[in-house]
């Protein structure tokens, strides 16, 4: 598979199909932001700062069938 570049990153074809960009609005500050997602995995729970306001956000969401099935953003 052909690498596909990114920034300063060279990923593989499948690892970027495998990632979606998900928008919401931060619990702190209330502006939109976004996060990439792996759809790989099938459940995921992390710390992530707004890249507004630097506040601390609590991502938790779940994939089923390489799709985003729940997903959500906690202060």
């Amino acid at each position: 598979m052909e690498p596909v570049e990114i920034g300063d990153k060279s990923l593989n074809k499948a690892d970027v199909m495998n990632q979606l960009e998900h928008f919401f609005h931060c619990p702190h500050c209330g502006e939109p932001i976004s996060v990439l997602l792996d759809l790989s995995v099938e459940q995921q729970n992390y710390i992530e700062d707004c890249e507004v306001c630097c506040a601390p956000i609590e991502i938790s969401y779940q994939v089923a069938d390489d799709e985003l099935t729940s997903f959500s953003a906690q202060a």
